[in-house]
């Protein structure tokens, strides 16, 4: 039950991050290109990197901290830090068509994903 709250926690504190950092990047660049969510994706995946690093090197070995930081709070940041490390770890590993059809797929499916959820909506509501 500990872990659940730990999580919830830092879910909370990301999920308002990610509004509070888009917002303020896309006062600052307008809303032609999405940077606050370029930016949130970027500084999530450079923390990831950062974090997990540290684990690896058990530099950061509190398994509550990583579950309130990793997962909660990047959690909710960004799945795109998690999306970047896996990445990383299987080029790392070796296994480039695996990352390369990761990358596709999240990509290109998530895309695809996403259309066809706002063609369901215009569907139904039209």
């Amino acid at each position: 039950m500990k872990e659940i709250l730990v999580v919830g926690l830092g879910g909370f504190l990301g999920a308002i991050s990610r509004y509070g950092i888009s917002s303020y990047v896309d006062r600052i660049f307008g809303k032609s290109f999405p940077a606050g969510t370029l930016v949130v994706n970027v500084l999530g995946c450079f923390i990831i990197g950062l974090l997990m690093t540290l684990v690896e090197d058990e530099r950061f070995p509190n398994k509550t901290l990583q579950l309130l930081v990793i997962t909660g709070l990047l959690g909710s940041l960004t799945t795109f830090s998690t999306f970047g490390h896996q990445s990383l770890e299987l080029i790392r590993k070796g296994a480039f068509s695996v990352a390369f059809l990761s990358v596709l797929c999240n990509i290109g499916v998530g895309f695809l994903a996403v259309s066809l959820g706002r063609f369901v909506v215009r569907l139904f509501t039209t």
